[in-house]
C-alpha cells in the first residue's frame, strides 16, 4: 500500500490548492463533467457558471459508449475515442487534470476513472466538487470555453483491460475478492429498482453506498474515517477488492475513495446493469 496522505493527494485536490494553480499561472486543464441520474446533460447548467476555463464534459456522449451492446448501460469508451476528446479538451501529454462535477462526485469520478483507465498520469478529483469552490469564494464564469487542441496520447485503447483493474460479470461471482454494492440501500436490498429491470444485488456482495464515502457537504471523508469504514467491510491491505454500481458511473467514487486510502480496487463496469440483463445470473435479495 502507497502512505496514505500521498495517495490521497494522487486521486483528490483541495480547493486551496487548486486555487493556487489557477493564480501561479500553471497548465492545467479543468473539465467540468456535470450529470446525474435525473439530468443527464449538464451543459446548460455549465454555461450558467463554472470554474475559470473549464470545459464541459459529456459523460453520457464522450465517457460512455452507447453503441456497444452487452455492457450495461453505460459501457466504458474506446481508449481512441477518449484520446480524440481529450485533445479537443485541450490535454497535452504532460498537462496535469482537475474533473470536477456538481453532485456526489459521480461525473468528476466517472471521468477519473476512465482517463485514468486510458493511461493519464495525472487526473485528480476536487473534493467537495463546484460547491467546495464557490463556498472557498471562488471566483465563476459563464458561457462556453474553447481550448487549443492538445496532443496527448492514450496508451490503452481496450478500457477494459486498461491501466485501471476491472472485473467481468463472471469474476464479480467468483469470489477471492470483497465485492462491495454502491447503489442505495434500498437498491441493494432489492426494495426497489428505478433504472433496471430487475431488482436485488450480485450474491455475496457487500453494500457501501457512494453516500457513506462523501461527508455532509460532499467532500470524501478524512483518509482515517474511509479506512474504518472499509475495515467494517472485511477489507483490509490483503484483500482483493472489487466494487460495482447500477452501470459503472458511481462505483467510480467508491474506487477512488478506495484508492485514496492506498487500495487499488477493481471496478465491474457494466455493474448490475449488465448482471441483471442475463435471467441465469443469481440474484440476491434482502440485507447482507
Amino acid at each position: 500500500m502507497k502512505h496514505t496522505d500521498s495517495a490521497r493527494e494522487q486521486v483528490l485536490i483541495t480547493t486551496t490548492d487548486l486555487a493556487h494553480l489557477i493564480q501561479a499561472g500553471s497548465p492545467i486543464a479543468l473539465l467540468d463533467v456535470r450529470w446525474r441520474l435525473d439530468e443527464p446533460d449538464g451543459h446548460a447548467t455549465y454555461l450558467q457558471g463554472h470554474l475559470p476555463g473549464a470545459v464541459y464534459v459529456s459523460l453520457e456522449d464522450e465517457l460512455s459508449d452507447h453503441h456497444i451492446a452487452g455492457r450495461g448501460r453505460h459501457p466504458l469508451p474506446s481508449g481512441h475515442s477518449v484520446q480524440a476528446a481529450a485533445r479537443r479538451w485541450g490535454i497535452g501529454n504532460d498537462t496535469p487534470v482537475v474533473v470536477y462535477d456538481d453532485w456526489n462526485r459521480a461525473g468528476s469520478a466517472r471521468a477519473w476513472w476512465v482517463l485514468t483507465a486510458a493511461g493519464l498520469a495525472d487526473v485528480r478529483i476536487l473534493d467537495g466538487g463546484l460547491a467546495a469552490w464557490r463556498s472557498a469564494g471562488g471566483s465563476i464564469e459563464t458561457g462556453p470555453v474553447n481550448p487549443l487542441p492538445g496532443n496527448v496520447t492514450v496508451r490503452h485503447d481496450d478500457l477494459y483491460t486498461g491501466a485501471r483493474p476491472t472485473l467481468t460479470a463472471q469474476q464479480s461471482s467468483a469470489g477471492g475478492v470483497v465485492l462491495l454494492d454502491a447503489r442505495a440501500p434500498e437498491r441493494f436490498r432489492g426494495e426497489v429498482e428505478p433504472v433496471d429491470a430487475v431488482a436485488g444485488h450480485i450474491p455475496g456482495a457487500k453494500n457501501v453506498p457512494t453516500a457513506a464515502v462523501l461527508a455532509s457537504d460532499g467532500t470524501f471523508l478524512g483518509s482515517s474515517q474511509l479506512r474504518q469504514l472499509f475495515s467494517g467491510k472485511g477489507i483490509d491491505h490483503d484483500s482483493g477488492v472489487g466494487v460495482y454500481c447500477g452501470s459503472g458511473i458511481t462505483a467510480s467514487v467508491t474506487v477512488a475513495a478506495l484508492t485514496a486510502t492506498g487500495h487499488e480496487a477493481a471496478m465491474f463496469p457494466g455493474s448490475w446493469s449488465e448482471w441483471s440483463s442475463d435471467p441465469a445470473r443469481a440474484v440476491s435479495r434482502g440485507p447482507e
